[in-house]
């Protein structure tokens, strides 16, 4: 018998811990153990980006031997990316901007959607079509916590999770503002501890990142 998983939304995801990891996997035989690696260390909300051809059967392999981790799908550009998530087993996808064509593809296929935005029209475009849960990206390029504190008033009803040139030294001054959930971060799965298969690294920068306070 199927197990049904409970619904998420998009502001669950943000609000489940700190730090949303933006994985890049090259090889499947790191997924398993990546992702066991991260639920050890409080991390459960995993994006695996479609940035190589292998990141499909990657979130096919988590979604299938690691119940406790809820993978999702990153670099969602197009309906077909979105469709092929789902099928992959993903549970949320994040784009790098936004189309209401992929925007309504997540809605079809389930998958709460965190879409990027970078301005202010790009995130009427978002509300027009009913998201309120927005990836602002790149942050630090495109203005930081400054023009997230510039957003606060006009878009106070937006909650935000900057991605881009997000680290350690600076993850806690954008958490600690009002209007930002979550932050995402490519920090916890560096690419020379997946080669070395060093999962304790893995597991201390999530237990690291699941510590950061947020309002």
């Amino acid at each position: 018998m199927a197990v049904t998983q409970p619904t998420l939304t998009a502001l669950d995801v943000m609000r489940d811990a700190p730090v949303i990891p933006v994985i890049v996997l090259h090889d499947v035989r790191h997924a398993v153990p990546m992702a066991r690696a991260l639920v050890a260390g409080g991390i459960r909300m995993l994006e695996v980006t479609l940035r190589t051809p292998q990141a499909l059967e990657c979130m096919r392999a988590i979604a299938a031997e690691v119940p406790d981790a809820v993978v999702g799908a990153g670099t969602v550009r197009t309906s077909a990316d979105a469709v092929a998530a789902a099928r992959a087993g993903a549970r949320f996808a994040v784009s790098p901007g936004f189309t209401p064509a992929v925007g309504r593809a997540c809605r079809d296929a389930g998958l709460p959607l965190l879409p990027g935005v970078a301005t202010g029209s790009e995130i009427m475009t978002a509300q027009e079509e009913g998201f309120f849960a927005l990836k602002f990206f790149p942050a630090v390029q495109a203005g930081g916590t400054a023009m997230l504190k510039a957003w606060q008033g006009p878009f106070g009803d937006v909650a935000f999770c900057p991605t881009g040139g997000i680290q350690p030294g600076n993850a806690a001054e954008f958490l600690a503002l009002k209007n930002v959930a979550c932050v995402g971060g490519s920090w916890l799965v560096p690419a020379d501890a997946l080669e070395q298969g060093d999962w304790s690294r893995i597991t201390r920068l999530a237990r690291e990142a699941s510590a950061l306070q947020r309002v």
